[in-house]
């Protein structure tokens, strides 16, 4: 039987550094491991569904849209149900805490990248993530 394959890709800081005051703590660094970082990100999720809160998809580019479904997450939406929508597909869970919080226990794979980043932030990765993952939806 067919089901979705939910993934999650992740950079982080020296220290695991996530974000500072609602955005990524190397935000338009221009260098290229961090160009690398978002020129792979789309490589890599290329054909497949992004979910995100809504502050990831107002970042996301217009070209995303052309090879990939995008949907925004709403804290009001069931994991279970919103990912029985993709049977089949590969799903990658986007957004920041909030969003791994809820998503953490579905998300079979993390794609994590640690950038040479090594400066401020206030929020930070958390390693029970890690092993919260493998519950696959029942529908």
């Amino acid at each position: 039987m067919p089901r979705t394959l939910v993934k999650c890709m992740i950079a982080i800081g020296r220290s695991g550094q996530l974000g500072l005051n609602g955005h990524l703590p190397w935000e338009g660094n221009s260098e290229p491991d961090y160009v690398a970082d978002v020129a792979r990100f789309f490589e890599l999720t290329r054909g497949h569904v992004l979910l995100a809160g809504p502050r990831t998809i107002a970042a996301v580019p217009e070209f995303a849209y052309r090879d990939r479904t995008i949907q925004i997450l709403r804290s009001n939406m069931n994991p279970e149900q919103v990912l029985l929508h993709y049977i089949g597909r590969t799903v990658f869970i986007g957004g920041g805490p909030a969003v791994w919080d809820v998503y953490a226990p579905y998300i079979e794979h993390w794609d994590i990248n640690r950038l040479p980043y090594d400066g401020p932030a206030d929020t930070w990765f958390k390693p029970e993530w890690l092993i919260a993952g493998g519950k696959h939806p029942r529908g």
